[in-house]
């Protein structure tokens, strides 16, 4: 019988030159264009399936990916009744004698819905007016995340350009990671055994630490969202005749919330919304803040500054820093309704006030359960029987999103993003812990419980993904791409 076929090993400058050639030809321009639609997801733009914003850059990208002509890639853009669309790719193995799915696969995942504007942008930019300055494309979603599936089939491109031999590969681009995936659960069960039996998971969604090295990403926290609204009156009346006989609606607020939080420390008093660090990833976070310094905060926009004798309001070294972002539960208060502007505030008490809260949860607390609880927190017992609701984003019995503490790490993978990241970025891997959240690594970690785990991506610093002036560093992205290529050849 005739030994199989040697197929030829990775050339790393080969690859190299591709990946450049393919960010600087064809990605950025694809990204530019990208960027300029304000696809943003489906709990910021009720609307989005008349608008058709989402369906333009699913097109698009679909469009793109199918005229690359990547040899034994077939691309289907799945739409489920009343849900947002996904882009779903299959490219067959060249081991083993083609796709079957019983083999070894990879999942490749990436979104291309966005969030919306927001506010305080540089004055020559915006958030759907791409620009590319000094190596950074700057607008909404081309980090977060536009740029995976151009930069996930530009790496298989670049496998078959070579000809080195790969697994079976799927893709998975939905258009709902901004409103916490609540489309995907129902798309995973749709594609069922079409997936295969996925060994590899490679999420393009996540951050960097910075831009010297190649990041893996080790855990993520899990998050909770919703509206909080406490209602006293039926209407404004004048300060002068209410205040001292009704008390402020945001009085009340203040108590409600601070059954939740420390307001001097920002710690969330509840123990239920808090869970054990594990050794090893305190261990991770050492060697991580050894690397980063006091680049974990002073990269960061502070209206105080960050020179000379800065303090850390919130921990008081890089080793907490880190714990407190990626491993403890947080509050954001990231809106507020019931408030007239400024220039039109008048001597009214008003009749309510809302916040919208963004509560981060560590890795290991289950994101429903703690939605439940942080509810009836919230609404039990209100002061001065107020009228006060917590209305949870999502859909009901699928409140609040579950974080993700990655699997060990096995010794081929960690071997191969080491060597990957030595050879495109002259550095070892890095590993760090994430302060957000990606649903699906959760899901996926349910389905594949054996699976390695892959998450990485560009958001690095100063970067200011959903914020102003939001950027993808390119040389990053071409460098990750290249990364990415290479680990996806060393799978065994």
């Amino acid at each position: 019988m005739n030994a199989p076929e040697k197929l030829p090993s990775i050339d790393p400058a080969q690859l190299s030159q591709f990946v450049t050639e393919a960010w600087s030809e064809r990605i950025v321009p694809c990204l530019t264009d990208y960027i300029a639609v304000p696809a943003k997801s489906p709990m910021f733009d009720a609307d989005w399936q008349a608008k058709g914003l989402i369906d333009r850059v699913v097109r698009d990208a679909a469009s793109w990916v199918e005229s690359r002509k990547v040899p034994g890639l077939r691309l289907e853009v799945i739409r489920l009744e009343g849900r947002t669309p996904v882009i779903f790719f299959e490219v067959e193995s060249t081991r083993l004698g083609g796709q079957a799915r019983d083999a070894a696969t990879v999942l490749m995942y990436g979104h291309l819905d966005k969030q919306p504007e927001f506010s305080g942008w540089r004055s020559d930019l915006g958030p759907w007016t791409p620009k590319l300055e000094d190596g950074k494309l700057y607008g909404r979603g081309g980090a977060d995340d536009g740029y995976a599936i151009y930069a996930a089939v530009s790496a298989i491109e670049a496998l078959k350009k070579q000809s080195v031999g790969h697994p079976r590969i799927v893709g998975l681009i939905e258009t709902c990671e901004e409103s916490g995936s609540f489309d995907l659960p129902a798309y995973l069960a749709a594609l069922g055994d079409r997936l295969g039996q996925v060994s590899l998971v490679v999420c393009l969604d996540s951050g960097a630490g910075n831009y010297d090295q190649l990041w893996l990403t080790t855990s993520l926290r899990g998050n909770i969202t919703g509206a909080l609204k406490v209602e006293i009156l039926t209407e404004g009346i004048h300060s002068g005749d209410g205040s001292g006989v009704v008390p402020s609606s945001f009085r009340i607020m203040r108590q409600v919330l601070d059954r939740l939080e420390d307001s001097a420390s920002g710690r969330l008093l509840p123990q239920v919304f808090h869970c054990e660090i594990p050794a090893a990833r305190i261990e991770q976070a050492r060697a991580t803040a050894a690397v980063l310094g006091e680049a974990l905060w002073k990269n960061l926009p502070w209206a105080c500054g960050a020179d000379g004798g800065f303090t850390l309001p919130m921990a008081g070294d890089p080793v907490e820093a880190l714990l407190n972002r990626t491993w403890r539960p947080t509050l954001s208060v990231t809106g507020v309704d019931g408030m007239p502007p400024l220039a039109n505030a008048g001597n009214v008490l008003r009749p309510w006030t809302a916040f919208k809260l963004s509560l981060r949860l560590p890795p290991l607390v289950d994101g429903h359960a703690a939605a439940v609880q942080l509810k009836a927190l919230l609404e039990d017992n209100a002061p001065y029987n107020a009228k006060v609701t917590f209305e949870p984003d999502g859909r009901v019995g699928n409140w609040g999103a579950t974080g993700w503490d990655a699997p060990a790490l096995s010794d081929w993978l960690e071997r191969a993003m080491n060597r990957a990241s030595k050879t495109y970025f002259g550095a070892p891997l890095g590993y760090i812990g994430q302060g957000g959240t990606i649903p699906l690594m959760n899901l996926l970690q349910q389905g594949f419980p054996q699976a390695q785990m892959m998450v990485c991506g560009v958001l690095g610093p100063k970067s200011n993904a959903h914020g102003p002036n939001e950027f993808l560093h390119v040389g990053y992205g071409t460098r990750l791409t290249a990364a990415v290529a290479e680990v996806i050849a060393a799978h065994p």
